[in-house]
């Protein structure tokens, strides 16, 4: 029988992982403001930020179901792979990036400033992304 909590949580050598890897893009990324490693079903599993005014559990939660929606979107429309989705706002920027590993797929979210210089983000997240995926084999 598969226990639960396994399905929902990655071993704790890769969570490390995952967290260097996201510390990485903070340091390295001027204009982050919180970054969060969760599980694609909605539990989060390391996070990162300047500034503690998110409520990491909801954001991992709405997180998981916002990359659902946009996968399942993006098969209606024939495309696949969603890689990542950017939120661009009035006060800032959201980035969902999916690390679709297959024992253990995770999203990372990215809450940026408006001013963050973009390409260099979601290239420290793509880069990020790929490391975990190896990381995971």
């Amino acid at each position: 029988m598969i226990n639960t909590l396994e399905q929902r949580t990655a071993p704790e050598s890769l969570v490390q992982f995952s967290k260097a890897q996201i510390n990485d893009v903070m340091m390295n990324v001027k204009g982050i403001d919180f970054i969060m490693v969760c599980s694609t079903d909605g539990f989060e599993l390391s996070s990162i930020y300047k500034r503690d005014i998110y409520n990491a559990s909801k954001l991992a939660a709405v997180s998981s179901s916002i990359l659902a929606m946009v996968s399942a979107f993006l098969g209606e429309i024939q495309l696949t792979g969603c890689q990542s989705m950017t939120l661009d706002a009035e006060n800032g920027k959201a980035i969902l990036t999916s690390v679709p590993s297959s024992k253990h797929p995770m999203v990372i979210v990215t809450l940026a400033a408006k001013d963050v210089l973009l390409g260099q983000l979601l290239y420290g997240l793509k880069s990020a992304s790929q490391a975990i995926m190896q990381q995971d084999q």
